[in-house]
């Protein structure tokens, strides 16, 4: 390890260091500044000898001449053990719940390895989260990357901590019209949240803690007044602890990211201080890159028995799908979950808007022994019935509802019906996918039975409660 004193310049958190001999893209680097205090960086960029550094907590009192950077020779690392799992993090990996440090069985460098395309396992496991909204209509599968695309005022957070808590990996069912139990100890939770308020960080902590999920997570938390450079380390922090506990320790472990847009923040500061040739709306033009980093970190790898599950979270501004944080999330990603302002405002919760939300792997996880065999059938009949239903009930605000026919009222009546009973649900409320079905089950009841098209007719003698049943 070599110390100099060659910093030539320092803007925002960089620092051009001079005469540097044997430096590389990624190198760890110990800064100790006038004042004494000391801090941790990377390097951003070496140019012959000369390296750019990026310092985790700022360089607020600092100067050029005066200030001392030792090179360790290794990227920044996560001491990753077990033990890990009921701990809360900072954003670099450090305790901030008052506990002791983690005794490593290794340190892994935050930025993984890339996995071989040949080795990746077509995801085809479902993952039940509890919320009918996602379990029924667009489900999620284990190894799949499915973002929730929010906005400003929006549950996310609420809807984020709801899943962490519920979310469990099913058995295969033994027949095709068996669901499978939950499996148990084998799945684990890895949390990140990026620039999140005190009151945010205490609720999710609360939120884990009074219901002993705690027990089966590990939660990073970066908080708004942490250095938005931190942020940009805290996804590969939690993304390393998840691949630890997915490929050495064979768990099924669900990354949850909140929120990604605070993320991209933090890489546009980051960017402008470099005076890097803006791209979109002052984001660097390796934005997509760069979420690609962390998104194709989820999957299966064939062999091993774990998997890593992600739902990054990102909130909208000013609810743009068009805007690039979730515009460049969109292609990398396999479907989103679009919460919808206008139902947060009816006071349905979660706030999900069934018709843009989407999941491209729903079809690989559900049917039989994976879920039931008719899942898929009513799952395409709830959403064609709900969208017809939509579209009746604004044909009646320019027509009126006289113009309606019989059908289209009985559309409409079910649109409502299922806005308030099967997308709505207390935030506590855990349904399993069976409940789920039979729920969705039971709305059909308020359909002509030949308006039930897209379920095989086999299914709908089966499933279809009787008259009495419904009443009851």
């Amino acid at each position: 390890m070599r110390e100099y004193m060659t910093t030539r310049d320092i803007v925002g958190p960089l620092l051009l260091v001079e005469n540097v001999v044997d430096v590389t893209y990624g190198e760890l680097v110990e800064l100790e500044f006038p004042n004494g205090t000391r801090s941790l960086g990377n390097v951003l960029e070496v140019n012959e000898d000369v390296a750019l550094v990026q310092a985790f907590e700022g360089t607020r009192g600092s100067n050029p001449s005066e200030t001392k950077v030792k090179f360790l020779g290794r990227s920044l690392e996560l001491a990753v053990s077990k033990d890990m799992l009921g701990r809360v993090f900072d954003g670099l990996g450090r305790p901030r719940d008052d506990g002791p440090e983690i005794i490593p069985e290794k340190r892994l460098s935050i930025y993984g390895q890339p996995i071989n395309p040949t080795a990746r396992d077509f995801p085809d496991d479902f993952i039940q989260t509890g919320v009918s909204a996602i379990d029924g209509l667009n489900p999620l599968v284990r190894g799949q990357k499915l973002p929730i695309f929010s906005g400003s005022g929006l549950p996310h957070n609420q809807l984020a901590a709801q899943i962490a808590r519920q979310s469990a990996v099913l058995q295969r069912g033994a027949a095709a019209d068996e669901i499978g139990e939950p499996i148990e100890g084998e799945f684990a939770v890895v949390f990140a949240a990026m620039g999140i308020t005190f009151e945010d960080a205490d609720f999710f902590i609360d939120e884990f803690r009074n219901t002993s999920a705690i027990e089966r997570a590990v939660l990073f938390l970066n908080l708004a007044d942490d250095p938005a450079v931190e942020r940009i380390a805290t996804p590969r922090m939690a993304l390393t602890a998840a691949e630890y506990l997915a490929y050495e320790k064979d768990m099924h472990v669900l990354v949850i990211l909140t929120d990604m847009t605070y993320y991209c923040e933090a890489l546009r500061e980051v960017s402008a201080a470099r005076k890097e040739v803006p791209g979109r709306r002052g984001y660097p033009g390796y934005l997509y890159t760069d979420l690609a980093t962390i998104y194709e970190r989820a999957g299966r790898v064939k062999g091993r028995k774990g998997s890593i599950t992600q739902v990054p979270i990102l909130s909208m501004p000013d609810d743009d799908k068009t805007h690039p944080i979730p515009d460049l999330t969109g292609y990398i990603t396999e479907g989103q979950i679009v919460l919808d302002r206008n139902l947060h405002r009816r006071g349905v919760y979660p706030p999900v808007a069934v018709l843009p939300s989407l999941s491209r792997l729903k079809q690989k996880g559900i049917g039989p022994g994976k879920t039931r065999e008719d899942h898929a059938d009513l799952s395409n009949q709830l959403f064609g019935a709900y969208a017809r239903g939509l579209q009746a009930k604004e044909l009646a605000v320019i027509l009126g509802e006289a113009a309606l026919s019989d059908s289209d009222k009985a559309f409409v009546a079910f649109a409502d019906a299922f806005e308030d009973r099967f997308i709505r649900q207390g935030a506590g409320e855990d349904r399993s996918v069976g409940d789920t079905l039979a729920l969705g089950w039971e709305l059909m009841k308020l359909l002509p039975r030949t308006e039930l098209k897209r379920i095989k007719d086999v299914f709908v003698e089966k499933y279809l409660p009787a008259e009495e049943d419904a009443d009851a």
